[in-house]
Protein backbone atom coordinates (compact mmCIF):
# COMPACT_ATOMS: atom_id res chain seq x y z
CA UNK A 1 0.00 0.00 0.00
CA UNK A 2 2.96 2.50 0.84
CA UNK A 3 4.47 1.87 -2.54
CA UNK A 4 1.12 1.98 -4.61
CA UNK A 5 1.33 5.57 -2.58
CA UNK A 6 -1.97 5.14 -0.38
CA UNK A 7 -1.64 7.32 2.91
CA UNK A 8 -2.48 6.84 6.55
CA UNK A 9 -2.09 3.06 6.81
CA UNK A 10 -2.55 2.00 10.24
CA UNK A 11 -1.22 -1.64 11.14
CA UNK A 12 -2.72 -2.81 14.93
CA UNK A 13 -2.50 -6.48 16.83
CA UNK A 14 -2.94 -7.24 20.18
CA UNK A 15 0.84 -8.40 19.98
CA UNK A 16 3.73 -6.03 20.19
CA UNK A 17 5.90 -8.79 18.88
CA UNK A 18 3.70 -9.58 15.84
CA UNK A 19 3.45 -5.93 15.42
CA UNK A 20 7.53 -5.67 15.50
CA UNK A 21 8.02 -8.45 12.96
CA UNK A 22 6.11 -7.19 10.50
CA UNK A 23 7.82 -3.96 10.24
CA UNK A 24 10.92 -5.84 9.55
CA UNK A 25 9.40 -7.53 6.83
CA UNK A 26 9.71 -4.25 4.71
CA UNK A 27 11.85 -1.55 3.91
CA UNK A 28 12.29 0.66 7.40
CA UNK A 29 11.46 4.05 5.31
CA UNK A 30 7.97 2.64 4.29
CA UNK A 31 7.65 1.16 8.05
CA UNK A 32 7.92 4.73 9.30
CA UNK A 33 5.00 6.00 6.80
CA UNK A 34 2.41 3.45 8.64
CA UNK A 35 1.06 3.94 12.25
CA UNK A 36 1.77 0.77 14.48
CA UNK A 37 -0.76 0.21 17.17
CA UNK A 38 -1.13 -2.30 19.99
CA UNK A 39 -4.54 -2.26 21.02
CA UNK A 40 -6.84 -4.75 21.67
CA UNK A 41 -9.69 -4.79 18.58
CA UNK A 42 -12.34 -5.92 20.85
CA UNK A 43 -11.55 -3.57 23.69
CA UNK A 44 -9.75 -0.81 21.84
CA UNK A 45 -8.13 2.26 23.73
CA UNK A 46 -5.33 3.54 21.07
CA UNK A 47 -6.94 2.68 17.74
CA UNK A 48 -10.06 4.68 18.78
CA UNK A 49 -7.87 7.89 18.46
CA UNK A 50 -8.13 7.02 14.48
CA UNK A 51 -11.13 9.23 13.19
CA UNK A 52 -11.86 6.95 10.84
CA UNK A 53 -10.45 4.64 7.85
CA UNK A 54 -11.54 3.66 3.94
CA UNK A 55 -10.67 0.15 4.47
CA UNK A 56 -10.42 -2.06 6.99
CA UNK A 57 -8.65 -5.19 6.34
CA UNK A 58 -8.32 -8.27 8.92
CA UNK A 59 -6.83 -11.58 7.64
CA UNK A 60 -7.40 -13.68 10.21
CA UNK A 61 -8.34 -11.70 12.94
CA UNK A 62 -12.17 -12.49 13.47
CA UNK A 63 -11.88 -16.42 13.24
CA UNK A 64 -9.68 -16.16 16.94
CA UNK A 65 -12.33 -14.17 18.31
CA UNK A 66 -15.09 -16.93 20.06
CA UNK A 67 -16.37 -15.52 22.44
CA UNK A 68 -19.91 -14.01 21.78
CA UNK A 69 -18.54 -10.59 23.79
CA UNK A 70 -15.29 -10.38 21.74
CA UNK A 71 -16.91 -10.88 18.35
CA UNK A 72 -19.41 -7.52 19.46
CA UNK A 73 -16.42 -5.78 20.53
CA UNK A 74 -14.55 -6.32 17.04
CA UNK A 75 -17.89 -5.49 14.88
CA UNK A 76 -18.52 -1.93 17.43
CA UNK A 77 -15.06 -1.00 16.88
CA UNK A 78 -15.17 -1.69 13.14
CA UNK A 79 -18.57 0.24 13.10
CA UNK A 80 -17.11 3.28 14.88
CA UNK A 81 -13.81 3.26 12.34
CA UNK A 82 -15.17 2.72 8.97
CA UNK A 83 -16.54 5.59 7.30
CA UNK A 84 -19.90 5.60 5.36
CA UNK A 85 -18.87 4.18 1.83
CA UNK A 86 -16.20 2.44 3.13
CA UNK A 87 -14.99 -0.73 2.28
CA UNK A 88 -13.93 -3.88 4.87
CA UNK A 89 -12.26 -7.27 3.81
CA UNK A 90 -12.29 -10.36 6.04
CA UNK A 91 -10.39 -13.52 5.48
CA UNK A 92 -11.27 -15.88 7.94
CA UNK A 93 -11.14 -19.92 8.07
CA UNK A 94 -13.82 -21.40 5.83
CA UNK A 95 -16.20 -23.90 7.00
CA UNK A 96 -14.13 -26.44 5.10
CA UNK A 97 -11.14 -25.00 7.28
CA UNK A 98 -8.77 -25.78 10.45
CA UNK A 99 -10.97 -25.95 13.66
CA UNK A 100 -7.68 -24.81 15.69
CA UNK A 101 -4.49 -22.54 14.95
CA UNK A 102 -1.15 -22.17 16.72
CA UNK A 103 -3.45 -24.39 19.63
CA UNK A 104 -6.32 -21.28 19.50
CA UNK A 105 -9.92 -22.60 18.91
CA UNK A 106 -11.00 -20.36 16.17
CA UNK A 107 -14.73 -20.04 14.81
CA UNK A 108 -15.37 -21.10 10.91
CA UNK A 109 -17.28 -19.12 8.67
CA UNK A 110 -18.85 -18.62 4.96
CA UNK A 111 -19.51 -15.43 3.19
CA UNK A 112 -23.12 -15.79 4.48
CA UNK A 113 -22.22 -15.77 8.18
CA UNK A 114 -19.88 -12.71 8.00
CA UNK A 115 -22.81 -10.91 5.74
CA UNK A 116 -25.02 -11.99 9.05
CA UNK A 117 -22.57 -10.95 11.63
CA UNK A 118 -21.69 -7.47 9.61
CA UNK A 119 -25.61 -6.98 9.56
CA UNK A 120 -27.12 -4.71 7.39
CA UNK A 121 -24.90 -1.25 7.43
CA UNK A 122 -22.78 -3.60 5.24
CA UNK A 123 -23.47 -4.91 1.38
CA UNK A 124 -21.44 -7.90 0.55
CA UNK A 125 -19.67 -6.91 -2.84
CA UNK A 126 -17.58 -10.43 -3.31
CA UNK A 127 -16.40 -13.37 -1.81
CA UNK A 128 -14.23 -16.18 -2.80
CA UNK A 129 -12.58 -18.77 -1.71
CA UNK A 130 -8.58 -19.08 -1.03
CA UNK A 131 -6.54 -22.21 -0.47
CA UNK A 132 -3.44 -20.60 1.15
CA UNK A 133 0.02 -23.18 1.18
CA UNK A 134 2.01 -23.06 4.39
CA UNK A 135 5.33 -23.44 4.98
CA UNK A 136 4.85 -26.60 5.79
CA UNK A 137 3.27 -27.51 2.35
CA UNK A 138 -0.24 -28.45 4.49
CA UNK A 139 -3.03 -26.14 2.79
CA UNK A 140 -5.72 -23.81 4.70
CA UNK A 141 -8.95 -22.92 3.53
CA UNK A 142 -9.81 -19.60 3.64
CA UNK A 143 -12.78 -17.43 2.30
CA UNK A 144 -12.49 -13.70 1.90
CA UNK A 145 -14.97 -11.59 1.40
CA UNK A 146 -15.69 -7.54 0.55
CA UNK A 147 -18.47 -5.79 2.05
CA UNK A 148 -18.90 -1.78 1.58
CA UNK A 149 -20.66 0.10 4.31
CA UNK A 150 -23.90 1.89 3.38
CA UNK A 151 -24.24 5.29 3.18
CA UNK A 152 -28.09 5.44 4.51
CA UNK A 153 -28.30 8.95 3.55
CA UNK A 154 -27.07 8.88 -0.04
CA UNK A 155 -28.91 5.27 -0.85
CA UNK A 156 -32.10 6.97 0.86
CA UNK A 157 -31.36 9.51 -1.55
CA UNK A 158 -31.06 7.29 -4.67
CA UNK A 159 -34.12 5.84 -3.86
CA UNK A 160 -36.80 8.53 -3.33
CA UNK A 161 -39.25 8.39 -5.85
CA UNK A 162 -39.77 12.02 -7.66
Amino acid sequence: MVEDSYLNIVATDISETALARAKKLIDAKDADKIRWIVDDITNPKNILQIKSVDIWHDRTGLHFLIEENQQKGYLETLKKLVRKDGFVIIGVFSLEGAKKCSGLDVKNYDHRMIEEFLGNDFKLLKYFSYLYQMPSGDTRPYIYTLFQRINKARHAAQHRQP
